[in-house]
């Protein structure tokens, strides 16, 4: 899957684009459009399996420029076992920090999340960096946005 970016969303301009609080959940589509889509995922890859079991996500968040609603960038990712929907979560999270402290490019998260992000997970999503850039609320810790 190569995901897709969204063209608006470039690197002179995340100040004020995905780095804006509220952003991604403003530029997702609304459940009624991606319930559907994710429904007949399921009936084609994953007949009979429970739609909670995976999340209807996006390879390329919307956090960081991904696609709002591009058939390219979106996919079921597992809820459970390695490499689930929680540790894509994370990464995608701790990536749109480093871009809005501009301490890595928004083309450079972009490029390592949609062509392998296990390998992206690996590299950004260290135990320092998930203690250092996750927040808090209550007592669960918050991470990047998704679609369910």
């Amino acid at each position: 899957m190569p995901g897709a970016i969204d063209p608006a969303v470039t690197q002179e301009n995340i100040d004020r684009t995905i780095c804006r609080p509220g952003y991604a959940r403003s530029a997702r589509p609304a459940y009624a459009i991606t319930g559907r889509y994710k429904r007949r995922l399921m009936d084609q890859q994953h007949p009979g399996q429970s739609k909670a079991d995976y999340e209807l996500d996006h390879l390329i968040p919307i956090s960081i420029g991904g696609a709002p609603f591009n058939e390219k960038d979106l996919w079921l990712q597992p809820r459970n076992g390695r490499a689930n929907a929680k540790d894509k979560n994370d990464l995608a999270y701790v990536l749109w920090r480093l871009v809005c402290r501009h301490e890595v490019p928004l083309a450079t998260a972009q490029k390592a999340i949609s062509e392998n992000w296990i390998a992206a997970y690996q590299t950004y999503a260290t135990p320092q960096n998930i203690a250092k850039y996750h927040f808090r609320h209550g007592n669960e810790v918050v991470a990047g946005s998704s679609t369910k």
